[in-house]
């Protein structure tokens, strides 16, 4: 049964589950037990916390299982590949979220803000010459390219080299529409990588 609340504004504090029970109604303004909400463009939007369930703002990490210490990726010298995380592994920090879907990273609303953090374990045959290129690559002519690193080997031939990095970036409308690949190149040499981790963090929507 959907109620219809006869007033804008509820002076106390109620339950989400019967604020879900009340008509859309522009200008409603209601308190629940996970924060204050209010009705804009027709969907309830939490006002406060700016946190957390129903404002889009969260975290997700995505641990990929298939390329290990014992299954590490090869990547021959100036090959571009599409770096892999199959997500079998995913933490969040609330259900519902999602930032990644196995094979792309993905933006909820235009000009939306995010922060992508990769993390994985890396060698080369040859450390002196070679270097590793990661970037993102939306396919679409917007430079998302510049967002990206050249990771270097300072340890010795076949050595294992930890990489953690983070790229900030703004979603454009064909990253909403068809989401991103993230590319790296070994680049002057063969090169192995495994252990791979996505950790991506939504910190401004403009829903």
């Amino acid at each position: 049964m959907v109620k219809n609340t006869s007033y804008k504004v509820h002076a106390g504090t109620t339950t989400d589950a019967e604020r879900l029970t009340y008509n859309i109604e522009d200008g409603a303004y209601v308190t629940t037990e996970s924060g204050v909400w209010t009705v804009y463009n027709n969907a309830w939007v939490k006002v406060y916390p700016q946190a957390g369930e129903g404002t889009g703002i969260g975290w997700t990490r995505y641990d990929d299982t298939q390329y290990t210490s014992l299954n590490k990726l090869s990547l021959v010298d100036g090959v571009e590949i599409n770096l892999p995380n199959n997500a079998v592994n995913a933490y969040r920090s609330y259900a519902g979220i999602d930032y990644y879907n196995g094979t792309r990273i993905l933006a909820d609303n235009l000009n939306d803000v995010y922060i992508l953090t990769i993390a994985f374990k890396c060698s080369a045959a040859n450390a002196n010459q070679t270097f590793l290129r990661v970037q993102l690559d939306a396919e679409n002519g917007t430079p998302y390219e510049r967002v990206g690193v050249d990771i270097a080997f300072p340890r010795g031939n076949d050595e294992m080299h930890e990489f953690h990095q983070v790229f900030q970036y703004y979603a454009d409308q064909n990253f909403v529409d068809n989401g991103s690949l993230l590319k790296a190149t070994s680049m002057g040499g063969t090169a192995k990588v495994w252990d791979i981790i996505y950790f991506i963090q939504k910190t401004q929507s403009y829903a």
